[in-house]
């Protein structure tokens, strides 16, 4: 997947301008998709410049003119060639995993703090997309009809935060059993 088409996706259930572009993939995208504040703006360039976009200047009281982007009917139609391509799995690179790959060379406690930090983190995320799915909830039946497929995204976030949490217990566990053998051993050997 490409910021692109990412960018294309939120401009095609309403037009926004960058700031509100950047605040969406706080607050839902950036779940699953992450993008800094310059790549957006890029990528907005860019995309009009190709015609994928229409834009329009809205005055602002005391501030430079306000840029809003709409899909144009070219950014729809990329939009749709590319929704029809299959998806190439995803590929991580998880600093987390080699460290504890390699965990043997570390102290467990070191380990053990590390996992935390990282528990806080997924548990923070676990808390929010609950929340969001709350407020799903509360929509009324033909809105959350409307919503079931980004709802389904954010299913998947929580399954796999929950899966992570429980993941992290068992690492927990050994951790604690190594800091348990290590304080064990003889001293001198």
């Amino acid at each position: 997947m490409s910021l692109r088409h990412a960018i294309l996706t939120l401009l095609e259930t309403e037009p926004a301008s960058g700031y509100d572009i950047v605040r969406h993939f706080k607050e839902s995208l950036g779940y699953f998709w992450n993008a800094k504040h310059q790549q957006v703006y890029q990528e907005l360039r860019r995309l009009n410049d190709e015609g994928w976009l229409l834009c329009s200047e809205q005055a602002q009281a005391d501030k430079p003119d306000k840029k809003v982007y709409a899909i144009s009917p070219a950014g729809r139609a990329e939009l749709k060639r590319w929704l029809a391509e299959p998806a190439a799995p995803n590929k991580i690179n998880d600093a987390l995993l080699v460290k504890l790959f390699a965990g043997a060379l570390a102290e467990p406690a070191e380990l053990r703090a590390e996992m935390a930090r990282h528990r806080a983190t997924h548990q923070a995320t676990l808390d929010s997309l609950l929340e969001i799915e709350r407020q799903y909830r509360q929509l009324d039946a033909a809105e959350q009809a409307r919503q079931r497929l980004p709802y389904l995204t954010l299913r998947r976030g929580i399954l796999g935060e929950r899966a992570w949490l429980a993941w992290a217990d068992e690492v927990e566990a050994e951790l604690v059993a190594r800091v348990g053998q290590s304080s064990e051993k003889p001293v001198g050997n």
